[in-house]
């Protein structure tokens, strides 16, 4: 080393920038990976206090939102690229290095982001949260990431189909094998609509908005929201769909009430249950999973329309507040109680029309809550299943002779869904039910490809709903 060299002064520490954005996703990223927490659930009120302190600008929410379900819903298939792309285990990555390098991953395969400045941000954000040893890390995997593009990813980490049909698709379309493996037996057919299926699970869903009848109109809300940013639903006669980017809460029928956001296929649910025809009297309505209350303000509101009355139940003292803010302003006679429909306080034979949209897997929704196909594992089925048939047991009980039960749960799986009702009407683990099936597909007009019946699957990719499933059976003794 010359005297220049050592008269030369070291280049000053320069303290990582922490780009709010970024920052900001990853904490929801750490919020659902250490807490199970969903990110509907903990993006919005971040993005508010964003807002509020004034961090975010423009387009920013919209980033932010992006890097978050773009992320979690392309986890396997970045997890498999990030494997390639390092000489350890992917367990052996700390998880919140593996969120950066996803999030990363993202930014270089999934958004127009260009390849520097996805590249820069990421190892900026690692040095913010990870520190500098860990930022070098994270620079080297993702400029290995960044030499191919999505599809030549693709090709190098998924085995062929050919090979192995279940985990080309897993890796493809970023779920679980075991996912795979249950959606596919429950769609039946071939490589294409299973292709679609997994597809449309990892699209964007729409904002849809129902009009709870007696208290507005689909016209008064496209009214509200102007051409260019609200839609009528494609098969429910309540729904109004909003433009990408639309703001549910910045309508005052939503904030009085009067309409609220809700799934297509929950509405097809819920109206197809009123529907049904039942024998003499119509005035005693259960919802005896009500929470957090979408149905059951919906059927609130049909009830009135009919002189009946709604009774919702829920368990969970929390879901239940929330029920009670849902239906709210109902004009008719509701009443929303906290109580467990496996040990009911209502009298056998109460009611003419009950509801049980029981818990589940929550595979019908995963385009709203894509963690939920890496929390779930296949033996949590087996969990699920007792709960269900005992409060589909409890559903026929607290309905009475000529009354109708609407068995519905947001999964396609097929222990959850007609396994369930089958092994409940032959009295598999309790006795018998005396019940008939009611063909649901004629309750919910004009909506297509709704199977051979009686019972009906809803889908994503045939209906852009929610994988809803409905059985209506009647009592007959």
């Amino acid at each position: 080393m010359n005297d220049q060299q050592r008269r030369r002064p070291a280049k000053p520490h320069r303290r990582p920038q922490k780009d709010p954005v970024r920052f900001l996703a990853f904490e929801v990223l750490r919020a659902v990976d250490e807490r199970d927490a969903y990110a509907n659930l903990v993006l919005p009120p971040l993005l508010k206090k964003a807002r509020a302190k004034g961090d975010f600008e423009g387009r920013d929410a919209a980033l932010a939102t992006e890097l978050v379900y773009g992320t979690l819903r392309r986890q396997g298939t970045y997890d498999a690229i990030v494997a390639a792309c390092i000489d350890r285990p992917l367990r052996e990555v700390d998880p919140p290095v593996l969120d950066v390098l996803n999030m990363g991953v993202h930014q270089l395969l999934g958004t127009r982001i260009p390849t520097h400045a996805a590249v820069s941000a990421s190892v900026e954000l690692a040095r913010v949260v990870l520190g500098e040893g860990r930022a070098k890390f994270v620079n080297a995997v993702l400029r290995k990431v960044s030499a191919h593009d999505l599809d030549g990813w693709v090709e190098r980490v998924a085995p062929p189909y050919d090979e192995d049909a279940e985990e080309h698709l897993s890796v493809v379309h970023s779920h679980p094998r075991w996912v795979v493996s249950a959606l596919w037996d429950a769609l039946g057919g071939g490589r294409a609509g299973i292709e679609d299926l997994l597809e449309a699970d990892n699209e964007r869903p729409e904002v849809t908005l129902v009009a709870r009848p007696g208290r507005s109109t689909t016209d008064e809300l496209l009214d509200a929201l102007g051409e260019e940013s609200g839609l009528p639903g494609r098969w429910s006669p309540y729904a109004v769909r909003m433009a990408e980017g639309g703001e549910p809460g910045a309508l005052a029928a939503v904030r009085d009430g009067s309409a609220g956001v809700q799934d297509e296929g929950s509405q097809l649910v819920a109206a197809a249950l009123a529907a049904a025809p039942v024998e003499g009297r119509d005035t005693r309505w259960l919802d005896g999973c009500a929470g957090p209350g979408g149905k059951a303000a919906l059927l609130a509101a049909l009830a009135t329309g009919r002189g009946a009355a709604l009774l919702a139940a829920e368990k969970q003292p929390h879901r239940a507040r929330l029920v009670e803010r849902a239906l709210a302003g109902n004009p008719g006679p509701y009443q929303v109680i906290t109580a467990d429909g496996t040990r009911p306080p209502w009298q056998p034979g109460s009611f003419d029309r009950v509801l049980m949209d029981v818990p589940c897997s929550g595979l019908g929704a995963l385009r709203r809550r894509p963690e939920s196909r890496w929390r779930r594992r296949a033996e949590d089925m087996e969990g699920f299943a007792p709960l269900q048939r005992g409060l589909l047991r409890e559903a026929f009980r607290a309905v009475r002779v000529g009354g109708v039960v609407g068995y519905a749960t947001c999964s396609p799986h097929l222990a959850e869904t007609r396994v369930v009702v089958e092994d409940v009407l032959k009295g598999r683990g309790g006795a018998p039910v005396e019940a008939e099936w009611i063909d649901a597909r004629p309750l919910m007009p004009g909506v297509p490809a709704l199977g051979d019946g009686p019972d009906v699957q809803l889908w994503p990719h045939l209906h852009g709903t929610d994988a809803m499933y409905l059985a209506l059976l009647r009592r007959t003794g």
